[in-house]
Protein backbone atom coordinates (compact mmCIF):
# COMPACT_ATOMS: atom_id res chain seq x y z
CA UNK A 1 0.00 0.00 0.00
CA UNK A 2 1.33 3.72 -1.26
CA UNK A 3 2.56 5.45 2.00
CA UNK A 4 0.47 9.36 2.27
CA UNK A 5 2.35 11.78 1.19
CA UNK A 6 2.99 15.06 3.02
CA UNK A 7 4.70 18.30 1.62
CA UNK A 8 6.53 20.35 4.51
CA UNK A 9 6.73 24.03 3.66
CA UNK A 10 8.48 26.19 6.54
CA UNK A 11 11.80 28.33 5.82
CA UNK A 12 13.17 26.75 9.31
CA UNK A 13 15.58 23.70 8.68
CA UNK A 14 15.42 22.31 11.77
CA UNK A 15 11.72 22.73 12.08
CA UNK A 16 11.21 20.27 9.18
CA UNK A 17 14.10 18.31 10.24
CA UNK A 18 11.94 17.74 13.16
CA UNK A 19 8.85 17.21 11.07
CA UNK A 20 10.10 14.72 8.59
CA UNK A 21 12.05 12.29 11.19
CA UNK A 22 8.92 12.43 13.06
CA UNK A 23 6.08 12.14 10.09
CA UNK A 24 8.47 9.57 8.47
CA UNK A 25 8.86 7.12 11.70
CA UNK A 26 4.70 7.53 11.72
CA UNK A 27 4.57 5.96 8.22
CA UNK A 28 4.29 9.00 6.04
CA UNK A 29 6.25 9.74 3.11
CA UNK A 30 7.36 13.73 3.35
CA UNK A 31 8.73 15.98 0.59
CA UNK A 32 9.81 19.51 1.60
CA UNK A 33 10.27 23.07 0.49
CA UNK A 34 12.62 25.92 2.36
CA UNK A 35 10.03 28.75 0.92
CA UNK A 36 6.60 29.31 -1.18
CA UNK A 37 7.89 29.31 -4.41
CA UNK A 38 9.48 25.69 -3.92
CA UNK A 39 6.41 24.81 -1.99
CA UNK A 40 4.43 25.31 -5.56
CA UNK A 41 6.94 23.88 -7.96
CA UNK A 42 7.01 20.51 -5.92
CA UNK A 43 2.91 20.87 -5.74
CA UNK A 44 2.60 21.20 -9.27
CA UNK A 45 5.20 18.32 -10.27
CA UNK A 46 3.80 15.74 -8.02
CA UNK A 47 0.06 16.62 -8.38
CA UNK A 48 -0.62 13.41 -5.86
CA UNK A 49 0.37 15.15 -2.21
CA UNK A 50 -2.37 14.19 0.69
CA UNK A 51 -1.44 17.06 2.81
CA UNK A 52 0.42 20.06 2.55
CA UNK A 53 1.94 21.50 6.14
CA UNK A 54 2.07 25.23 5.18
CA UNK A 55 4.11 28.28 7.31
CA UNK A 56 2.98 31.46 7.29
CA UNK A 57 6.15 33.63 7.19
CA UNK A 58 8.75 32.60 4.43
CA UNK A 59 10.25 34.42 2.14
CA UNK A 60 9.31 34.80 -1.49
CA UNK A 61 5.97 33.27 -1.38
CA UNK A 62 4.31 33.84 2.44
CA UNK A 63 1.51 31.53 3.20
CA UNK A 64 -1.14 32.96 2.58
CA UNK A 65 0.46 33.35 -1.27
CA UNK A 66 0.84 30.32 -1.19
CA UNK A 67 -1.72 28.48 -0.22
CA UNK A 68 -4.05 31.00 -2.55
CA UNK A 69 -2.27 29.80 -5.92
CA UNK A 70 -2.50 26.45 -4.12
CA UNK A 71 -6.35 26.41 -3.78
CA UNK A 72 -6.60 27.55 -7.65
CA UNK A 73 -5.70 24.33 -8.66
CA UNK A 74 -6.66 21.68 -5.71
CA UNK A 75 -8.40 21.37 -2.29
CA UNK A 76 -5.14 19.14 -0.85
CA UNK A 77 -5.85 19.41 2.92
CA UNK A 78 -3.50 21.96 4.10
CA UNK A 79 -2.37 22.55 8.13
CA UNK A 80 -1.32 25.88 8.45
CA UNK A 81 1.71 26.23 10.89
CA UNK A 82 2.35 29.76 12.61
CA UNK A 83 4.33 31.02 15.32
CA UNK A 84 1.68 33.14 16.71
CA UNK A 85 -2.55 33.04 16.97
CA UNK A 86 -4.18 35.80 16.26
CA UNK A 87 -8.06 35.89 15.22
CA UNK A 88 -7.73 37.62 12.50
CA UNK A 89 -5.21 35.70 11.25
CA UNK A 90 -6.94 32.32 11.51
CA UNK A 91 -9.95 33.96 10.04
CA UNK A 92 -8.29 35.13 6.75
CA UNK A 93 -6.73 31.46 6.56
CA UNK A 94 -9.88 29.42 7.22
CA UNK A 95 -11.54 32.10 4.20
CA UNK A 96 -8.84 30.91 1.76
CA UNK A 97 -9.15 26.92 2.40
CA UNK A 98 -7.07 26.15 5.73
CA UNK A 99 -8.43 22.83 6.97
CA UNK A 100 -6.30 23.25 10.40
CA UNK A 101 -4.50 26.12 11.85
CA UNK A 102 -1.92 24.74 14.28
CA UNK A 103 0.33 27.40 16.54
CA UNK A 104 4.19 27.40 17.01
CA UNK A 105 5.55 24.98 19.39
CA UNK A 106 3.49 22.27 19.10
CA UNK A 107 4.34 18.65 19.81
CA UNK A 108 5.28 16.65 16.99
CA UNK A 109 2.57 14.01 18.64
CA UNK A 110 -0.26 16.25 18.70
CA UNK A 111 0.19 17.32 14.99
CA UNK A 112 0.82 14.47 14.15
CA UNK A 113 -2.94 13.00 15.28
CA UNK A 114 -3.79 16.45 13.81
CA UNK A 115 -2.61 15.32 10.80
CA UNK A 116 -4.38 11.78 10.68
CA UNK A 117 -7.61 13.69 11.59
CA UNK A 118 -7.60 15.56 8.77
CA UNK A 119 -6.86 12.99 6.04
CA UNK A 120 -9.79 11.03 7.32
CA UNK A 121 -12.12 14.02 7.20
CA UNK A 122 -10.83 14.40 4.09
CA UNK A 123 -10.93 11.22 2.93
CA UNK A 124 -14.63 10.71 4.27
CA UNK A 125 -15.84 13.71 2.89
CA UNK A 126 -14.78 12.19 -1.25
CA UNK A 127 -18.35 11.01 -3.14
CA UNK A 128 -15.44 10.35 -6.39
CA UNK A 129 -17.88 10.61 -8.86
CA UNK A 130 -21.33 12.96 -9.35
CA UNK A 131 -23.59 12.51 -12.49
CA UNK A 132 -26.67 14.62 -14.15
CA UNK A 133 -28.06 15.11 -17.36
CA UNK A 134 -24.84 14.76 -18.86
CA UNK A 135 -22.52 16.33 -16.70
CA UNK A 136 -19.98 14.12 -15.14
CA UNK A 137 -18.04 15.32 -12.25
CA UNK A 138 -15.17 13.95 -10.26
CA UNK A 139 -13.92 15.55 -7.27
CA UNK A 140 -11.16 13.07 -7.05
CA UNK A 141 -9.55 13.90 -10.37
CA UNK A 142 -11.06 17.29 -9.99
CA UNK A 143 -12.28 17.13 -13.71
CA UNK A 144 -15.76 17.83 -15.18
CA UNK A 145 -17.19 16.70 -18.50
CA UNK A 146 -20.33 17.47 -20.51
CA UNK A 147 -21.80 15.26 -22.93
CA UNK A 148 -18.20 13.72 -22.90
CA UNK A 149 -16.08 16.71 -23.33
CA UNK A 150 -13.91 18.26 -21.33
CA UNK A 151 -14.45 21.79 -19.27
CA UNK A 152 -12.20 23.97 -17.40
CA UNK A 153 -13.43 25.10 -14.48
CA UNK A 154 -11.88 27.52 -11.82
CA UNK A 155 -11.48 26.20 -8.46
CA UNK A 156 -14.40 28.28 -7.48
CA UNK A 157 -16.54 27.41 -10.30
CA UNK A 158 -15.68 23.42 -9.63
CA UNK A 159 -16.94 23.59 -5.91
CA UNK A 160 -20.19 25.80 -7.06
CA UNK A 161 -21.06 23.12 -9.46
CA UNK A 162 -20.04 20.23 -7.14
CA UNK A 163 -22.40 21.96 -4.37
CA UNK A 164 -25.07 21.91 -7.02
CA UNK A 165 -25.38 18.76 -8.14
CA UNK A 166 -24.95 17.14 -4.75
CA UNK A 167 -28.30 19.12 -3.63
CA UNK A 168 -30.48 18.79 -7.24
CA UNK A 169 -33.71 20.46 -6.76
CA UNK A 170 -33.40 22.30 -3.56
CA UNK A 171 -33.28 26.17 -3.58
CA UNK A 172 -29.97 26.79 -2.22
CA UNK A 173 -29.88 30.69 -0.91
CA UNK A 174 -27.06 32.64 -1.59
CA UNK A 175 -26.19 32.80 2.32
CA UNK A 176 -26.08 29.04 2.01
CA UNK A 177 -23.66 29.09 -1.11
CA UNK A 178 -21.57 31.73 0.81
CA UNK A 179 -21.02 29.19 3.79
CA UNK A 180 -20.61 26.25 1.46
CA UNK A 181 -18.36 27.17 -1.19
CA UNK A 182 -16.42 30.09 0.03
CA UNK A 183 -16.82 28.41 3.88
CA UNK A 184 -18.35 30.55 6.99
CA UNK A 185 -15.32 33.46 7.05
CA UNK A 186 -15.94 34.87 4.36
CA UNK A 187 -17.04 38.55 4.41
CA UNK A 188 -17.37 39.22 0.50
CA UNK A 189 -20.34 40.34 -0.99
CA UNK A 190 -22.53 38.49 -1.96
CA UNK A 191 -23.00 39.19 -5.83
CA UNK A 192 -19.71 37.39 -6.09
CA UNK A 193 -21.95 34.43 -6.49
CA UNK A 194 -23.80 35.74 -9.36
CA UNK A 195 -20.64 36.77 -11.54
CA UNK A 196 -19.36 32.53 -10.35
CA UNK A 197 -22.64 31.34 -11.24
CA UNK A 198 -23.12 33.35 -14.69
CA UNK A 199 -19.66 32.17 -15.98
CA UNK A 200 -20.13 28.67 -14.62
CA UNK A 201 -23.30 28.56 -17.31
CA UNK A 202 -20.92 30.00 -19.80
CA UNK A 203 -18.69 27.44 -19.34
CA UNK A 204 -20.83 24.19 -19.07
CA UNK A 205 -23.00 25.56 -22.05
CA UNK A 206 -26.79 24.86 -22.87
CA UNK A 207 -26.17 22.40 -19.66
CA UNK A 208 -26.00 25.94 -18.01
CA UNK A 209 -29.81 26.28 -18.14
CA UNK A 210 -30.06 23.48 -15.27
CA UNK A 211 -29.19 26.34 -12.98
CA UNK A 212 -32.11 28.05 -12.15
CA UNK A 213 -32.24 31.59 -11.18
CA UNK A 214 -34.71 31.94 -7.89
CA UNK A 215 -35.49 35.52 -8.01
CA UNK A 216 -34.91 37.20 -3.98
CA UNK A 217 -33.18 33.72 -2.73
CA UNK A 218 -30.44 31.96 -4.68
CA UNK A 219 -29.84 29.32 -6.94
CA UNK A 220 -31.55 25.53 -8.07
CA UNK A 221 -30.19 22.88 -9.92
CA UNK A 222 -32.71 20.94 -11.58
CA UNK A 223 -31.56 18.18 -13.77
CA UNK A 224 -33.79 17.11 -16.49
Amino acid sequence: MDRQKILIVDDEERMRKLLRDFLTRAGYEVFEAGDGQQALEIFLERKDLDLILLDVMMPKLDGWQTLTEIRRYSNVPVIMLTARSEEQDELRGFSLGVDEYVTKPFSPRVLTARIGVVLRRSASAREEILEAAGIRLDKSAHTVTVDGTPVELSFKEFELLTYFMENPGVALTRENILNHVWNYNYYGDARTIDTHVKKLRSKIGEKGELIKTIWGVGYKFEAE
